[in-house]
């Protein structure tokens, strides 16, 4: 087992409070030192009590995902002798309402695009079999309930 942890800050400052009318900016900061600015999406609450540059929840959900799907097909890519050169994702995700009637990401799909190098480029059924094997993998996939989509375009 191991912890992971996140500080989130966000304090009042000069705004009123009780109208609803205050900055959702916030920081997230983290053991290594990093502070990542964050707000709520501009599409759940307007601008100016939203921040369009900072990230948001359901950015960071995504980002997530992304990211450690990344991570565990690197691994998969090595272990089986294929060099990556390159690895980019255009993850999006999903937030509508889902069976019960409430809002939630209910799918995110990643559009991997890897640049591999080397002589041993794998087939696309290899790049697949190593796509399933870090779906299965990835922590943060296990740990939800929202569907997740490996939408990998033929090489």
């Amino acid at each position: 087992m191991s912890r992971h942890t996140a500080n989130v800050v966000w304090s009042r400052g000069d705004h009123r409070f009780t109208d609803n009318r205050y900055s959702r900016r916030h920081r997230w900061c983290f053991d290594g030192g990093v502070e990542v600015p964050g707000s709520s999406s501009p599409h759940s609450v307007p601008v100016p009590y939203s921040d369009p540059g900072a990230v948001d929840p359901e950015e960071a959900f995504v980002a997530s995902i992304s990211s450690c799907h990344m991570l565990w097909f690197l691994s998969i890519a090595a272990k089986r002798g294929h060099r990556v050169d390159e690895y980019a994702d255009d993850a999006e995700g999903f937030l509508e309402k889902d069976a019960e009637g409430r809002m939630s990401m209910t799918r995110v799909v990643l559009h991997p695009r890897i640049a591999f190098g080397g002589e041993h480029s794998p087939s696309s059924a290899d790049v697949a079999a190593m796509h399933d094997a870090a779906h299965h993998a990835c922590f943060i996939a296990n740990s939800v309930k929202t569907v997740v989509k490996v939408d990998v375009a033929p090489a």
